[in-house]
């Protein structure tokens, strides 16, 4: 054999072997491919929005592309992450699944979805949810047994949606708030008197959604048959806040005020209940006194009073449908003046409802004399809702003596723009479906529209802004002091099935003026504790599932005892499973503590001289005082945790004192620090 022919042989034999590898590596990523296709043809129970039953294979791809979505694993990575990298909502997600979980037979598995959850900004593609006891068991991409399964692949799953600014739950408008996703209904523009009969009458005669209610000040008021110009007494004030108190104590969610409607109402009426609400931890909410630019009395000097009343009473306000009262005309300038106090420490937040026409009754104070300038409308403007009919002088004094409601085509499209920009406005759509459909078109579709027309089609915010302003940020305005919102505008384990599903596509109100009965389209199923009450598409009026949501207040019985620190005995309380002790206690044994009003955060820093104000850490708290959660905290360099409020004290749980590098041994009753 020649030479030249043993090299040209030795130079073709890692040649062969390279093809002979390329050839095999195209043939497996062919039958890969072929493998993917199959799998994501064959791994649903059916076609998308089918129930059936089996097991959740999840891993669907949603096809939807809003422009802000993040929901795709180059996004949202599955697994655990490189070390040092900061996890994603999707990778923390999978940290808490456990193999009981993904053993467990659930009632419901939602399938494949794109799950949102505002609160840990999932947005997550083929995630499952398991559903058990009316309650979310698992989000998982892993694959789960359900007795029924609800695919969502290629659809959004989302909290159930809050409408904070509703009125009573009657038994037509509950069905028309399910089909626009809404689970929860909250009376806070109106609500009752006597909130014990309320809550009672709506849990006999059962509801689809949860039911709250706020003290309504205008029915308090009618108690003594005044007119709506005129202010009440002293006495009667005091009287009606002896009233609102039993009222938060029976469930009331908050207090409301509607001045423009009752423009008698004095500042002598609102402090004394302002400060009650600031007593009891609740909102105050508020439809402002003015709704114009036309002087006297602007929407600016509303939206100013509003503010100015948080201010004086320290009290959380939230100023109802800004857009059609307090800032119509002027919304960047009304946001400016909350911007202010917000960035100062007070706790201010607001509503809009998504349409640039307002609705309410024409024999109303705001239809006194003078309107047609106020508003900057005419007769013609203004409509019947429920019918065709535009007004004349003729017919709209007709109608004003029959009081009906009459939509007004007066509201700026830049002023519901500009109020979804603002993070802490969130939608109220200040309307319920009642007999005989006289109701503004937000009554069966404000949810469903804020979504359809300002996250899709316009872009005004994310969808997960959008999903936050329909669930989260209603479920944070009110949860302080009502333990059940704590569990809802969420999807995550532990929390409420209260779930809505749609297709991001299509989701759209429906409802108009001529026909507000009009149900959403694009919702497809809804669930509320875990039952489905729309069902692709389709109301089950079987399911009544609906449960009250109360304020609640825990107070002080006895002490949990006493910690021990050198020759200073202190008292100790507990709240929610914790035990507590006055954060003042830390400023007698060389910690410095200063308050910071904006943070609402005490900081403690040892070696400082700087002492807390307040009432002497070694007393206990008298018995009956409330004890709360504002959201305070207490804040070192190495930790921080949430404080619990008794009247002016602050107090801490004892786990923080660890995290300062001291430890308290319990002995019984007693527990010691050890110096």
């Amino acid at each position: 054999m020649s030479r030249s022919y043993r090299q040209r042989r030795s130079s073709k034999g890692p040649i062969r072997a390279f093809m002979i590898i390329a050839a095999i590596l195209i043939i497996g990523l062919a039958g890969y491919l072929v493998y993917s296709y199959v799998q994501s043809e064959g791994d649903a129970p059916g076609k998308p929005g089918n129930v059936a039953d089996g097991t959740s294979q999840g891993g669907g791809q949603n096809g939807n592309g809003d422009g802000n979505k993040g929901g795709t694993d180059k996004d949202n990575n599955k697994g655990e992450g490189k070390p040092g990298e900061e996890q994603t909502p999707a990778q923390a997600l999978e940290l808490g699944v456990t193999e009981a979980d993904l053993s467990t037979q659930y009632d419901t598995v939602i399938s494949g979805g794109r799950v949102i959850n505002p609160e840990t900004k999932l947005d997550q593609e083929g995630l499952n949810v398991g559903i058990k006891d009316g309650k979310i068991g698992v989000v998982t991409s892993k694959p789960l047994q359900g007795k029924q399964v609800i695919d969502a692949k290629g659809l959004v799953v989302s909290p159930g949606f809050i409408d904070n600014l509703s009125y009573d739950p009657n038994p037509l408008g509950v069905w028309q708030k399910i089909g626009d996703g809404v689970t929860a209904n909250i009376a806070m523009h109106g609500g009752t008197l006597t909130p014990k009969q309320w809550y009672s009458y709506y849990e006999r005669n059962h509801t689809p959604v949860h039911f709250g209610a706020s003290f309504f000040y205008t029915q308090a008021r009618n108690q003594f048959k005044l007119s709506r110009y005129v202010a009440a007494q002293p006495d009667q004030v005091q009287e009606i806040r002896k009233q609102a108190e039993k009222a938060l104590n029976d469930g009331a969610l908050g207090i409301s005020f509607s001045l423009e409607y009752v423009p008698g109402i004095s500042a002598e009426e609102v402090i004394p209940l302002m400060e009650l609400a600031k007593e009891y931890n609740v909102p105050v909410y508020f439809h402002g006194r003015y709704s114009d630019m036309e002087e006297p009395g602007t929407e600016l000097e509303g939206t100013q009073e509003l503010v100015d009343y948080a201010i004086k009473t320290g009290a959380a306000v939230h100023i109802d449908h800004i857009n059609s009262t307090g800032g119509t005309f002027t919304m960047p300038q009304a946001l400016a003046i909350i911007d202010k106090a917000r960035e100062q420490g007070y706790d201010i937040t607001a509503c809009t409802y998504p349409y640039n026409y307002w609705g309410t009754y024409l024999n109303s104070a705001r239809f006194d004399q003078g309107w047609q300038e106020r508003f900057r409308i005419t007769y013609n403007d203004l409509q019947i809702a429920g019918t065709t009919e535009r007004l004349t002088k003729e017919s709209f004094s007709m109608y004003q003596k029959q009081g009906k409601l009459a939509v007004a085509y007066a509201i700026p499209p830049e002023a519901i723009v500009d109020a979804f920009k603002a993070p802490y406005v969130m939608i109220g759509s200040d309307a319920i479906l009642e007999p005989g459909f006289n109701n503004h078109p937000r009554a069966s579709g404000a949810f469903a529209r804020t979504i359809g027309m300002y996250v899709r089609e316009q872009n005004v915010m994310s969808l997960m802004d959008g999903i936050a302003k329909l669930s989260l940020l209603p479920a944070q305005r009110l949860e302080k002091q009502a333990p059940a919102l704590l569990k809802k505008g969420r999807i995550a384990k532990g929390m409420d099935a209260d779930i809505v599903v749609f297709d991001y596509n299509t989701i759209n109100d429906k409802s108009t003026v001529e026909h507000p009965d009009l149900m959403s389209a694009g919702i497809n199923y809804v669930l509320v504790a875990g039952q489905v009450a729309l069902d692709n598409g389709k109301l089950n009026k079987q399911i009544y599932l609906g449960e009250p949501i109360r304020s609640h207040f825990e107070r002080v019985t006895e002490t949990a005892g006493a910690l021990q620190w050198g020759d200073q005995s202190y008292p100790l309380v507990r709240f929610n499973d914790a035990t507590y002790l006055d954060l003042a206690a830390l400023g007698e044994h060389q910690y410095g503590i200063t308050w910071d009003k904006v943070l609402h955060t005490f900081n403690v820093v040892k070696g400082s001289d700087e002492k807390a104000a307040g009432a002497d850490p070694a007393k206990a708290p008298a018995k009956g005082e409330l004890m709360l959660s504002r959201g305070y905290v207490a804040k070192s360099d190495k930790a921080q945790a949430e404080l619990l409020s008794i009247g002016t004290r602050a107090f801490v749980p004892l786990s923080f004192l660890e995290s300062l590098g001291l430890k308290a041994e319990n002995d019984g009753d007693t527990w010691t620090v050890e110096s």
